[in-house]
Protein backbone atom coordinates (compact mmCIF):
# COMPACT_ATOMS: atom_id res chain seq x y z
CA UNK A 1 0.00 0.00 0.00
CA UNK A 2 1.41 3.32 -1.33
CA UNK A 3 1.35 5.78 1.74
CA UNK A 4 1.53 9.36 1.21
CA UNK A 5 1.90 12.82 2.25
CA UNK A 6 -1.29 15.41 3.50
CA UNK A 7 -2.76 16.84 0.79
CA UNK A 8 -2.07 20.28 0.14
CA UNK A 9 -4.81 22.90 1.44
CA UNK A 10 -6.98 23.79 -1.03
CA UNK A 11 -7.39 27.51 -2.72
CA UNK A 12 -10.46 28.44 0.00
CA UNK A 13 -8.57 26.97 3.09
CA UNK A 14 -5.73 29.48 2.21
CA UNK A 15 -8.15 32.30 1.24
CA UNK A 16 -9.76 31.71 4.99
CA UNK A 17 -6.47 31.63 6.79
CA UNK A 18 -5.36 34.71 5.24
CA UNK A 19 -9.00 36.08 5.80
CA UNK A 20 -8.67 35.45 9.37
CA UNK A 21 -5.38 36.57 9.49
CA UNK A 22 -6.38 40.31 8.48
CA UNK A 23 -9.30 40.16 10.99
CA UNK A 24 -6.87 39.40 14.11
CA UNK A 25 -4.62 41.82 13.09
CA UNK A 26 -7.25 44.61 12.52
CA UNK A 27 -8.42 43.51 16.17
CA UNK A 28 -5.38 43.84 17.77
CA UNK A 29 -4.60 47.27 16.39
CA UNK A 30 -8.30 48.53 17.06
CA UNK A 31 -7.85 47.05 21.09
CA UNK A 32 -4.57 48.45 21.00
CA UNK A 33 -5.57 50.80 24.14
CA UNK A 34 -7.00 47.55 25.81
CA UNK A 35 -4.26 45.04 24.84
CA UNK A 36 -1.09 46.82 25.40
CA UNK A 37 -1.73 47.05 29.31
CA UNK A 38 -2.92 43.60 29.57
CA UNK A 39 0.06 42.56 27.53
CA UNK A 40 3.02 44.15 29.52
CA UNK A 41 1.18 42.74 32.81
CA UNK A 42 1.56 39.28 31.31
CA UNK A 43 5.38 40.00 30.42
CA UNK A 44 5.53 41.16 33.73
CA UNK A 45 4.01 38.39 35.46
CA UNK A 46 5.83 35.84 33.57
CA UNK A 47 9.01 37.74 34.79
CA UNK A 48 7.88 37.43 38.36
CA UNK A 49 6.71 33.83 38.27
CA UNK A 50 10.27 32.72 39.69
CA UNK A 51 9.68 35.00 42.86
CA UNK A 52 6.37 33.92 43.31
CA UNK A 53 8.01 30.41 42.98
CA UNK A 54 10.80 31.02 45.58
CA UNK A 55 8.49 32.59 48.36
CA UNK A 56 6.55 29.22 47.78
CA UNK A 57 9.61 27.26 48.65
CA UNK A 58 10.25 29.71 51.84
CA UNK A 59 6.55 28.47 52.86
CA UNK A 60 4.62 31.41 52.62
CA UNK A 61 0.75 30.81 51.54
CA UNK A 62 -0.13 31.50 48.25
CA UNK A 63 -1.97 35.05 49.59
CA UNK A 64 1.42 35.73 51.14
CA UNK A 65 3.28 35.01 48.76
CA UNK A 66 1.37 37.17 45.89
CA UNK A 67 1.49 40.43 48.52
CA UNK A 68 5.81 39.78 48.59
CA UNK A 69 6.08 39.42 45.07
CA UNK A 70 3.91 42.58 44.37
CA UNK A 71 6.26 44.45 47.18
CA UNK A 72 9.09 43.19 45.19
CA UNK A 73 8.24 44.44 41.95
CA UNK A 74 6.87 47.51 42.65
CA UNK A 75 9.64 48.65 44.57
CA UNK A 76 11.97 47.73 41.72
CA UNK A 77 9.78 49.86 39.58
CA UNK A 78 9.47 52.32 41.40
CA UNK A 79 13.50 52.61 42.47
CA UNK A 80 13.69 52.88 38.86
CA UNK A 81 11.21 55.71 38.11
CA UNK A 82 13.04 57.70 40.61
CA UNK A 83 16.22 57.36 39.35
CA UNK A 84 15.43 58.67 35.77
CA UNK A 85 12.70 60.61 36.20
CA UNK A 86 15.08 63.43 37.11
CA UNK A 87 16.94 62.73 34.52
CA UNK A 88 14.28 62.70 32.13
CA UNK A 89 12.74 66.03 32.82
CA UNK A 90 16.37 67.19 32.75
CA UNK A 91 17.22 65.78 29.32
CA UNK A 92 13.77 67.38 27.94
CA UNK A 93 14.39 70.99 29.38
CA UNK A 94 17.94 71.06 27.91
CA UNK A 95 17.00 69.30 24.56
CA UNK A 96 16.88 72.53 22.54
CA UNK A 97 20.02 73.46 23.89
CA UNK A 98 21.61 70.11 22.32
CA UNK A 99 19.95 69.99 19.44
CA UNK A 100 20.98 73.87 18.64
CA UNK A 101 24.72 72.31 19.08
CA UNK A 102 24.61 69.64 16.88
CA UNK A 103 23.15 72.16 14.47
CA UNK A 104 26.30 73.94 14.72
CA UNK A 105 28.45 71.23 14.36
CA UNK A 106 27.20 69.99 11.45
CA UNK A 107 27.37 73.94 10.26
CA UNK A 108 30.93 74.13 11.13
CA UNK A 109 31.96 70.86 9.17
CA UNK A 110 30.34 72.02 6.27
CA UNK A 111 32.47 75.41 6.35
CA UNK A 112 35.16 72.68 6.96
CA UNK A 113 34.78 70.59 3.90
CA UNK A 114 33.87 74.05 1.81
CA UNK A 115 36.97 74.87 2.82
CA UNK A 116 39.22 72.41 1.71
CA UNK A 117 37.70 72.96 -2.07
CA UNK A 118 34.20 69.81 -1.31
CA UNK A 119 31.33 71.68 -2.27
CA UNK A 120 29.19 69.90 0.48
CA UNK A 121 26.02 71.82 -0.60
CA UNK A 122 25.93 69.71 -3.45
CA UNK A 123 25.88 66.44 -1.82
CA UNK A 124 24.74 67.29 1.85
CA UNK A 125 21.99 69.74 2.16
CA UNK A 126 20.96 71.66 5.60
CA UNK A 127 17.23 71.67 4.16
CA UNK A 128 17.22 67.80 4.19
CA UNK A 129 19.90 66.57 6.53
CA UNK A 130 18.78 68.36 10.36
CA UNK A 131 20.99 66.52 12.79
CA UNK A 132 18.79 68.21 15.43
CA UNK A 133 16.12 66.39 14.76
CA UNK A 134 17.71 62.97 15.80
CA UNK A 135 17.74 64.66 18.69
CA UNK A 136 14.06 65.99 18.81
CA UNK A 137 12.71 62.25 17.78
CA UNK A 138 14.59 60.97 21.02
CA UNK A 139 12.54 63.08 23.16
CA UNK A 140 9.45 62.38 21.65
CA UNK A 141 9.68 58.72 21.84
CA UNK A 142 10.71 59.25 25.49
CA UNK A 143 7.35 61.45 25.89
CA UNK A 144 5.50 58.70 24.31
CA UNK A 145 6.95 55.91 26.80
CA UNK A 146 6.40 58.56 29.71
CA UNK A 147 2.25 58.37 28.66
CA UNK A 148 2.31 54.44 28.61
CA UNK A 149 3.67 54.61 32.16
CA UNK A 150 0.83 56.57 32.97
CA UNK A 151 -1.00 53.59 32.83
CA UNK A 152 1.03 51.72 35.36
CA UNK A 153 -1.52 51.18 38.00
CA UNK A 154 -3.87 49.54 35.54
CA UNK A 155 -0.40 47.22 34.87
CA UNK A 156 0.44 46.73 38.59
CA UNK A 157 -3.40 46.23 39.27
CA UNK A 158 -3.64 43.58 36.13
CA UNK A 159 -0.53 42.11 37.32
CA UNK A 160 -1.42 41.39 40.86
CA UNK A 161 -4.56 39.20 39.30
CA UNK A 162 -2.50 37.12 36.91
CA UNK A 163 -0.23 36.20 40.27
CA UNK A 164 -2.54 35.64 42.32
CA UNK A 165 -4.42 32.93 39.53
CA UNK A 166 -1.01 31.65 38.61
CA UNK A 167 -0.57 30.35 42.35
CA UNK A 168 -3.67 27.80 41.49
CA UNK A 169 -3.75 27.59 37.19
CA UNK A 170 -1.42 24.63 36.80
CA UNK A 171 -3.75 22.49 39.38
CA UNK A 172 -6.87 23.53 37.57
CA UNK A 173 -4.83 23.24 34.22
CA UNK A 174 -3.70 19.87 35.04
CA UNK A 175 -7.20 19.03 35.92
CA UNK A 176 -8.49 20.15 32.48
CA UNK A 177 -5.94 18.52 30.57
CA UNK A 178 -5.16 15.30 32.60
CA UNK A 179 -2.31 15.31 34.26
CA UNK A 180 0.36 13.89 32.38
CA UNK A 181 -0.75 13.97 29.66
CA UNK A 182 0.42 14.82 25.96
CA UNK A 183 -1.23 18.26 25.91
CA UNK A 184 -0.11 18.72 29.42
CA UNK A 185 2.89 18.54 28.50
CA UNK A 186 3.05 20.79 25.51
CA UNK A 187 2.05 23.14 27.69
CA UNK A 188 4.63 22.95 30.57
CA UNK A 189 7.22 22.78 27.79
CA UNK A 190 5.89 25.88 26.35
CA UNK A 191 5.48 27.47 29.43
CA UNK A 192 8.99 26.39 30.82
CA UNK A 193 10.91 28.26 27.57
CA UNK A 194 8.63 31.23 27.58
CA UNK A 195 9.92 31.72 31.15
CA UNK A 196 13.54 30.95 30.57
CA UNK A 197 13.72 33.20 27.35
CA UNK A 198 12.44 36.29 28.78
CA UNK A 199 14.03 35.26 32.41
CA UNK A 200 17.78 35.24 30.35
CA UNK A 201 16.52 38.21 27.85
CA UNK A 202 15.98 40.18 30.69
CA UNK A 203 19.24 39.35 32.81
CA UNK A 204 21.52 40.42 29.85
CA UNK A 205 19.63 43.44 29.03
CA UNK A 206 19.76 44.37 33.13
CA UNK A 207 23.67 44.03 32.37
CA UNK A 208 23.79 46.15 29.39
CA UNK A 209 21.73 48.86 31.32
CA UNK A 210 24.20 49.03 34.05
CA UNK A 211 27.26 49.03 32.03
CA UNK A 212 26.18 51.11 29.58
CA UNK A 213 24.71 53.80 31.92
CA UNK A 214 28.52 53.26 34.25
CA UNK A 215 30.43 53.46 31.02
CA UNK A 216 28.93 57.01 30.32
CA UNK A 217 29.23 58.50 33.93
CA UNK A 218 32.66 57.36 33.36
CA UNK A 219 32.86 59.08 30.23
CA UNK A 220 31.01 62.37 31.89
CA UNK A 221 28.32 62.18 29.31
CA UNK A 222 25.18 63.90 30.39
CA UNK A 223 21.99 61.72 31.70
CA UNK A 224 23.83 58.23 32.35
CA UNK A 225 21.06 56.87 34.13
CA UNK A 226 18.48 57.49 31.66
CA UNK A 227 20.99 56.30 28.94
CA UNK A 228 21.20 52.93 30.89
CA UNK A 229 17.69 52.65 31.04
CA UNK A 230 17.03 52.76 27.22
CA UNK A 231 20.30 50.63 26.81
CA UNK A 232 18.18 47.85 29.31
CA UNK A 233 14.52 48.80 27.45
CA UNK A 234 16.00 48.15 23.40
CA UNK A 235 18.46 45.41 24.19
CA UNK A 236 15.48 43.48 24.10
CA UNK A 237 15.20 44.20 20.43
CA UNK A 238 18.22 42.63 19.29
CA UNK A 239 20.84 43.78 16.53
CA UNK A 240 18.96 46.93 15.94
CA UNK A 241 18.00 48.07 19.82
CA UNK A 242 21.65 47.89 20.37
CA UNK A 243 22.12 50.22 17.59
CA UNK A 244 19.17 52.56 18.40
CA UNK A 245 20.68 52.92 22.21
CA UNK A 246 24.26 53.76 21.21
CA UNK A 247 22.57 56.78 18.96
CA UNK A 248 21.65 59.39 21.43
CA UNK A 249 24.79 59.25 24.22
CA UNK A 250 26.97 59.23 21.04
CA UNK A 251 25.37 62.30 19.89
CA UNK A 252 25.47 64.28 23.58
CA UNK A 253 29.35 63.15 23.86
CA UNK A 254 29.60 64.97 20.34
CA UNK A 255 28.51 67.93 21.29
CA UNK A 256 29.55 67.98 25.11
CA UNK A 257 33.20 67.18 24.27
CA UNK A 258 33.82 66.59 20.16
CA UNK A 259 34.70 63.52 18.20
CA UNK A 260 37.07 62.06 20.82
CA UNK A 261 34.76 61.32 23.37
CA UNK A 262 32.16 60.34 21.28
CA UNK A 263 34.55 57.58 19.54
CA UNK A 264 35.07 56.28 23.49
CA UNK A 265 31.34 55.86 23.70
CA UNK A 266 31.12 54.21 20.83
CA UNK A 267 33.81 52.02 21.41
CA UNK A 268 31.94 51.58 24.70
CA UNK A 269 28.90 50.51 23.44
CA UNK A 270 30.54 48.16 20.80
CA UNK A 271 32.66 46.18 23.88
CA UNK A 272 29.50 45.78 25.57
CA UNK A 273 27.09 44.39 22.98
CA UNK A 274 29.93 42.13 21.60
CA UNK A 275 30.45 40.75 24.77
CA UNK A 276 27.11 40.47 26.37
CA UNK A 277 25.23 40.35 22.90
CA UNK A 278 27.39 38.16 21.09
CA UNK A 279 29.28 35.92 23.52
CA UNK A 280 27.54 35.24 26.70
CA UNK A 281 23.73 35.51 25.64
CA UNK A 282 23.74 32.61 23.09
CA UNK A 283 25.59 30.89 25.46
CA UNK A 284 22.77 30.88 28.07
CA UNK A 285 20.09 31.10 25.28
CA UNK A 286 21.29 27.99 23.27
CA UNK A 287 21.27 27.67 19.14
CA UNK A 288 16.71 26.92 19.50
CA UNK A 289 16.39 30.64 21.12
CA UNK A 290 16.90 32.66 18.12
CA UNK A 291 15.40 34.86 15.21
CA UNK A 292 16.62 35.24 11.65
CA UNK A 293 17.66 39.07 11.44
CA UNK A 294 15.12 39.71 8.62
CA UNK A 295 12.21 38.50 11.21
CA UNK A 296 13.32 40.59 14.05
CA UNK A 297 13.13 43.51 11.51
CA UNK A 298 9.96 42.88 10.03
CA UNK A 299 8.17 42.17 13.70
CA UNK A 300 9.92 45.34 15.19
CA UNK A 301 8.27 47.05 11.90
CA UNK A 302 4.81 45.11 12.11
CA UNK A 303 4.55 45.03 16.22
CA UNK A 304 5.64 48.89 15.95
CA UNK A 305 2.62 49.56 13.41
CA UNK A 306 -0.03 47.71 15.18
CA UNK A 307 0.68 48.46 19.15
CA UNK A 308 3.13 52.00 18.86
CA UNK A 309 6.58 52.11 20.79
CA UNK A 310 5.78 49.53 23.13
CA UNK A 311 4.50 46.83 20.45
CA UNK A 312 8.56 47.39 19.00
CA UNK A 313 10.04 47.09 22.67
CA UNK A 314 7.86 43.59 23.24
CA UNK A 315 7.95 42.49 19.33
CA UNK A 316 10.88 40.19 19.42
CA UNK A 317 9.96 38.67 23.07
CA UNK A 318 6.36 38.08 21.49
CA UNK A 319 7.15 36.75 18.11
CA UNK A 320 10.34 34.38 20.22
CA UNK A 321 6.86 33.40 22.01
CA UNK A 322 4.89 32.68 18.92
CA UNK A 323 7.98 30.52 17.64
CA UNK A 324 8.25 28.68 20.61
CA UNK A 325 4.39 27.55 20.71
CA UNK A 326 4.56 26.51 16.77
CA UNK A 327 7.69 24.60 17.54
CA UNK A 328 6.15 22.23 19.88
CA UNK A 329 3.17 21.43 17.21
CA UNK A 330 3.43 18.96 14.77
CA UNK A 331 1.59 21.00 11.86
CA UNK A 332 3.13 24.50 11.50
CA UNK A 333 6.44 23.22 13.01
CA UNK A 334 7.91 24.06 9.35
CA UNK A 335 6.87 27.84 9.86
CA UNK A 336 9.11 27.75 13.61
CA UNK A 337 12.12 26.39 11.16
CA UNK A 338 11.85 29.48 8.94
CA UNK A 339 11.47 32.07 11.86
CA UNK A 340 14.89 30.55 12.81
CA UNK A 341 17.95 32.64 12.88
CA UNK A 342 19.93 29.17 10.84
CA UNK A 343 18.47 26.57 9.11
CA UNK A 344 18.37 23.26 11.86
CA UNK A 345 21.13 21.05 12.24
CA UNK A 346 21.14 17.39 9.97
CA UNK A 347 20.28 14.55 11.78
CA UNK A 348 22.97 11.57 11.58
CA UNK A 349 21.90 8.85 9.76
CA UNK A 350 23.92 5.43 10.40
CA UNK A 351 25.99 4.42 7.26
CA UNK A 352 24.19 1.23 5.37
CA UNK A 353 26.59 -2.10 5.48
CA UNK A 354 27.14 -3.64 2.27
CA UNK A 355 23.62 -5.58 2.25
CA UNK A 356 21.67 -2.00 2.51
CA UNK A 357 21.17 -2.39 5.83
CA UNK A 358 22.05 -0.10 8.63
CA UNK A 359 25.46 -1.05 10.00
CA UNK A 360 25.28 -2.30 13.68
CA UNK A 361 28.18 -0.38 15.68
CA UNK A 362 27.16 -1.62 18.88
CA UNK A 363 30.03 -3.80 19.24
CA UNK A 364 33.13 -1.21 17.71
CA UNK A 365 34.64 0.53 20.51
Amino acid sequence: MNETGPAPRGGPSILFIVAAAMLVIAGLKAAAPLLVPLVASLFLAVLALPLLAFFRRLGCAGPLAVALTMLAVIAVIAGALVLVGGSFTQFTNALPRYQRGLEQLFTEALEWLEAHGIEAEHVVSRDVIRPGAVLDMIGTTLRRVAVLLSNLTVVLVTTLFLLAEASYFPEKLAAALGPGSRAMQRVEKIRAEVQRYLAIKTLISAATGVLAGLWCAMLGVDFPLLWGLLAFLLNYIPTLGSILAGIPPILLALVQFGPGRALLVLAGYLAINVLLGNLIEPALMGRRLGLSALVVFFSLVFWGWVWGPLGMLLSVPLTMIVKIMLENTEEFRWIAVLLDARPPEPVPQPAPDADGAHADTRGIA
